[in-house]
């Protein structure tokens, strides 16, 4: 996912910045600090929101409560309109027309605070202003009238749901996110069938991607990055005519690709070697996880332990992240994972979430009297029926004399 990301980012800005020039957003200077409030200490210019927003995410998950300031940090960096950029580094300065607005991050900001709760209105104009930038083909790229593509439409799909939306009615011009997935989607019979294509190339043609098959499988299940096991569907590859069937599809592919490289997906950059990538990797154990096929994604969530340290290490807190939510769709602890505490590494890494709500002293008092209550009424019933057969020998024994 961070690859991928940071190469859509790059992309975007290539694309916008031929346009206009001034349209990057300005990088801190070298002696400029990052917020305290941020997770992570290597520059946010590109992934700011996106990786706040997953690790907050992320300790919602496995029950901790972020810090506050992380949270209205997180919350001050949205545009009026409603929309997210990758980062701003004043966000007491106003969004204008040279602010690069980011769907994902958007996005990914939505998941998060639906998730904390008790953002509702910040999270309701973020939906509003993806619905605004919606394409016409029913999908959303990674800009504002980019092209569609599958890893944008669909964790734009995952804050519909997150948000209490329904994707499938969320529409543009009649053409719905499931429309837009459905066309990303290769045909069955080839060496690639099932597979998500990240977007066509110039020719129009579909290239198989690991990644946005993983996004995508997620995507037409409509869920987001946070999922729970579900329902294996045993049918083979089918024209995908539904997004159940493409994500069904989606998953037999992600399958087979993580068995032929022992368990887990690799990339490779141009005049180099395949390296294994282990941020896919753990989008697809989620994606697998999603569409019930829990064999594989376990299997590929224990080759991840094994070898995942060093790469979330450098990764940072999206990479933490990224580990805990596959952790948990498979029901892996993700306080010892591999024999790391994926927990305590992402919370290192910012602001310590808060400590765990403690009972006051006048709860404390209450719990003691009542439990003081309770056993004084059961020591009252004690007496009572001790009492009671005692005074029941007594009238046996009297009963006992008169008849002698």
């Amino acid at each position: 996912m961070n690859v991928r990301r940071s190469a859509a980012v790059l992309a975007a800005v290539t694309v916008i910045g031929a346009a206009t020039p001034a349209a990057a957003a300005p990088s801190p200077s070298p002696s400029q600090a990052f917020p305290s409030a941020l997770y992570g200490d290597k520059d946010p210019k590109f992934d700011g929101v996106w990786r706040q927003s997953l690790a907050l995410l992320a300790q919602d998950t496995v029950g901790e409560k972020p810090a506050a300031k992380s949270v209205q940090w997180l919350v001050r960096q949205q545009c009026e309109d409603g929309g997210f950029a990758a980062y701003r580094p004043d966000p007491t300065a106003a969004c204008d027309a040279k602010t690069m607005l980011d769907t994902n991050a958007t996005a990914a900001a939505v998941q998060a605070l639906a998730a904390l709760g008790g953002q509702d209105a910040v999270a309701d104009k973020a939906v509003g202003w993806l619905k605004s930038v919606q394409n016409e083909d029913g999908g959303w790229g990674y800009a504002p009238g980019g092209a569609s593509d599958t890893n944008s439409t669909s964790v734009v799909i995952g804050a519909l749901t997150a948000a209490g939306e329904k994707p499938d009615q969320v529409d543009k011009g009649g053409k719905s996110p499931d429309d837009a997935l459905l066309k990303l989607a290769l045909p069955c019979g080839g060496d690639d069938d099932g597979a998500f294509a990240f977007q066509p190339d110039k020719k129009g043609e579909l290239t198989a991607n690991a990644d946005a098959t993983a996004a995508g499988v997620l995507g037409a299940l409509g869920q987001g990055m946070v999922v729970k096991a579900g329902k294996k569907s045993d049918a083979g590859c089918a024209d995908p005519r539904t997004p159940q069937q493409a994500a069904a599809n989606g998953a037999a592919y992600l399958t087979q690709t993580l068995a032929k490289d022992d368990d887990h997906l690799t990339s490779a950059l141009a005049g180099s070697d395949p390296q294994p990538d282990h941020g896919n990797t753990a989008d697809a154990v989620v994606a697998l996880a999603a569409q019930g096929e829990t064999a594989q994604a376990g299997k590929s969530v224990r080759w991840l332990e094994k070898n995942s340290a060093g790469w979330a290490e450098q990764g940072g807190p999206a990479a933490y992240a990224q580990l805990i939510f596959a952790a948990h769709a498979t029901g892996t602890n993700p306080r010892d994972f591999g024999g790391t505490d994926l927990v305590k590494q992402l919370n290192a890494t910012g602001p310590a979430p808060q400590a765990p709500e403690q009972p006051s002293a006048a709860d404390k008092k209450d719990d003691s009297d009542s439990t003081s209550d309770f056993f004084g009424v059961w020591w009252y019933v004690g007496v009572c029926l001790v009492a009671g057969i005692g005074i029941g020998f007594l009238f046996t024994g009297r009963r006992k004399s008169r008849q002698s």
